[in-house]
């Protein structure tokens, strides 16, 4: 057992919310845990079991807005860091980042122990440096727990290793009325990932007609999407704060997204999704983890793999040809499922 450990993923709410088994592993090897996350982050930081206090610090070779990388920057980390005064560091990062930069400041911040994968030789940055065979596409919470492992922390018995969230969570009863709705969720972070917007509306419009009720969700800057494609149904485009947004996803029979945050946050509080999932980036490794889920969109098209953030292939074949009906077809499937999901959610 450890005084304090320092985890670090400083990137969007979904990775944060895929670290969380990882998290809890560190937990119980520590007296405190310490999460550095990013603005996009912290939200779901804040959610995860075993985190204790939440530092937050925008990662420039990681953010998506391109920031400046200036030593004014850095050394809000290091200074960041050294006010928590860390025993030990776990550098948690998909298998497209590299840890050596944030190793490199904490370093720099006196950090004695500082675990993280890297295909790179790191030189005196790690301690532990854990390598990973990329070539199989290992689903992301079971990487990240593997590097939490190799750093000596495992999660205690009878933690089955699926995502979570820390409750109880808001009553949103007022917002959506009484449990037994199908969320659609129709934004995502990134272009390449989104579902055209006609047909998250043809979606809509054809669960209300199988007799579903629909609640439409989105963040505040997706208000005029979420209005676009709700009609009739019910929209809290804007009107949720994550942890809101985590009490409405539980409600659900089942939650209908694309490779998204709520997607994850949805796995989180057990409820099966039907997952649009562009192939921009594998399926097998960053499809929801841990509930029933049916995948839909053609995972051979010629985006596989290109980690696009704009579709690079005219038309965004891989998710355009996917209509309503098979939507709802998936809804079908999934929510005989939902009861026997639910049961195990604390």
């Amino acid at each position: 057992m450890i005084g304090t450990a320092l985890v670090v993923r400083p990137d969007n709410a979904g990775d944060v919310l895929l670290a969380g088994p990882a998290v809890r592993a560190v937990a119980a090897g520590a007296r405190e845990v310490v999460m550095l996350a990013g603005p996009y982050g912290r939200a779901a930081a804040e959610l995860l079991p075993g985190v204790d206090r939440v530092l937050e610090w925008r990662a420039p070779w990681i953010d998506p807005d391109r920031i400046p990388m200036t030593s004014e920057h850095a050394a809000r980390l290091v200074e960041q860091v050294r006010a928590v005064g860390p025993d030990a560091a776990v550098v948690f990062t998909s298998f497209h980042q590299s840890a050596l930069p944030t190793a490199l400041l904490l370093r720099l911040a006196g950090v004695p122990r500082i675990a993280a994968i890297s295909e790179d030789y790191p030189g005196s940055l790690l301690d532990v440096r854990h390598v990973v065979d990329e070539s199989v596409d290992l689903p992301e919470p079971e990487r990240m727990l593997g590097l939490a492992r190799a750093a000596g922390f495992d999660l205690p018995r009878g933690d089955d290793g699926r995502l979570a969230v820390r409750g109880p969570l808001p009553d949103v009863e007022h917002l959506t009325g009484p449990p037994g709705y199908v969320v659609v969720h129709p934004g995502t972070t990134a272009p390449a990932r989104a579902w055209p917007a006609e047909r998250w509306a043809e979606a809509v419009e054809a669960l209300l007609a199988a007799g579903e009720r629909v609640v439409v969700t989105g963040s505040p800057g997706e208000r005029a999407l979420t209005a676009l494609v709700s009609g009739p149904a019910l929209d809290l485009g804007g009107a949720t704060t994550f942890a809101e947004l985590a009490g409405v996803l539980a409600g659900a029979s089942a939650v209908v997204a694309a490779n998204t945050g709520p997607a994850h946050l949805a796995a989180a509080v057990g409820t099966p999704v039907v997952s649009l999932f562009a192939p921009v980036v594998p399926a097998a490794r960053w499809a929801p983890y841990g509930v029933p889920t049916v995948v839909l969109g053609d995972q051979d098209a010629p985006c596989r793999g290109s980690r696009a953030r704009v579709c690079p292939v005219p038309g965004h074949p891989c998710l355009a040809t996917v209509g309503g009906e098979q939507v709802v077809d998936a809804v079908r499937r999934l929510i005989p499922a939902e009861e026997a999901v639910k049961e195990r959610v604390p």
